[in-house]
């Protein structure tokens, strides 16, 4: 569920909530008890990535992709043809 910041324009009180996205917004203040709660624009809920990380060997390598060990493929020279002069 998100979190979401209220501020009430009346008293000034600030509180965050967790509530459903499809939860109404609240309205009235629980301090002052008057409908004066805004909902704050937030910067949305951090993302947390706990243990040892993530490495080029945790996924698989996919069909047609070279491996990192594996040689590049070895360009041929290019073929030039040449015309003789007629005259």
């Amino acid at each position: 569920m998100p979190t979401y910041d209220y501020i009430c324009s009346k008293c000034g009180h600030e509180l965050e909530v967790f509530q459903s996205m499809k939860d109404e917004r609240l309205k009235k203040c629980p301090t002052c008890k008057k409908m004066g709660l805004k909902r704050q624009i937030g910067t949305g809920g951090g993302l947390i990535f706990k243990g040892s990380g993530f490495y080029e060997t945790d996924f698989k390598t996919r069909k047609g992709t070279p491996d990192k060990e594996s040689k590049p493929a070895e360009s041929k020279p290019a073929k030039t043809e040449t015309k003789a002069a007629t005259k």
